[in-house]
C-alpha cells in the first residue's frame, strides 16, 4: 500500500511535506466536500466557474461537495488546480475560525509613546509575517537619541507632515508622498522636526512590534 502511495505521489508531483501516507490518512478525516465547497465560497467561485476553470462539469462539483461521489486524488487535484491552490494546502487549510480581516482605528494597539503614537494593524493575529504601523509624530518627537537597529527591513509613505531619517550616516528630511526603504540592521532615527504633526503609514517584516 505504502508503494503504490508512492508511486501516486510521484505522478502527481505531490510537492508538500506532508508525507503522502499522512495525506491519506487526513483525507479520511476530512468532509472533502463540505471543505471544498467552503473553500470555493472563500475565493468567491460558482460552481459553474470553477468547473469552467478546472476544465471538468460543474456536475462533478456538485457531486463531491454533497458528498455523493469521493474524488480519486487526480480528480481532487485537477478541480483544486482551477483554484489555484495545492494539495497539502487545501489538506491544512483550517476553516474553523476564519481570521479577521478588517480592523477600525479603536481596534489599532498603540504601542507608542506620548508624543509619538504607533498603532499597530493586527497585534492580536497569530504568527504576522509583518508590522503595519499608523505612525503620528507630534512636533519635535522623536525614535530617542539612540539609533535603532533590528533584523528586517522596513518601508513606509509620509503621509502628512515632515520627518527627518537618519539611516546609517545620512539623513534626509521626508514630506507628504516620500517614502523609504532600508535593511534594519542599519542604525536609524526618526525626528519629526516640523512645526505640524507628521504622519507616517509604514510596514516592517519580520515583525517587530
Amino acid at each position: 500500500m505504502a508503494q503504490m502511495i508512492r508511486k501516486i505521489d510521484t505522478k502527481l508531483n505531490f510537492r508538500s511535506n506532508i508525507p503522502p501516507s499522512v495525506y491519506y490518512n487526513r483525507r479520511m478525516r476530512l468532509d472533502v466536500g463540505t471543505h471544498l465547497k467552503a473553500v470555493r465560497q472563500m475565493y468567491g467561485l460558482s460552481q459553474r466557474e470553477l468547473a469552467k476553470r478546472a476544465g471538468v462539469t460543474n456536475g462533478l462539483i456538485s457531486l463531491i461537495e454533497q458528498n455523493r461521489v469521493s474524488p480519486s486524488v487526480s480528480s481532487l487535484k485537477k478541480v483544486l488546480d482551477g483554484i489555484p491552490m495545492a494539495l497539502a494546502d487545501f489538506f491544512t487549510l483550517d476553516l474553523g475560525g476564519q481570521p479577521q480581516v478588517f480592523f477600525p482605528r479603536e481596534e489599532l494597539s498603540d504601542i507608542g509613546t506620548a508624543s509619538v503614537e504607533l498603532r499597530l494593524v493586527g497585534s492580536r493575529l497569530a504568527k504576522r509575517s509583518m508590522s503595519i504601523l499608523h505612525e503620528r509624530y507630534a512636533p519635535n518627537a522623536d525614535t530617542g537619541e539612540e539609533m535603532l537597529t533590528h533584523a528586517g527591513e522596513e518601508g513606509g509613505v509620509i503621509v502628512k507632515g515632515k520627518i527627518e531619517l537618519t539611516v546609517g550616516g545620512e539623513s534626509r528630511v521626508l514630506g507628504p508622498g516620500d517614502a523609504y526603504y532600508f535593511k534594519s540592521s542599519l542604525p536609524h532615527r526618526f525626528r519629526n522636526i516640523g512645526r505640524d504633526e507628521c504622519e507616517i503609514v509604514s510596514a516592517s517584516s519580520p515583525p517587530t512590534f
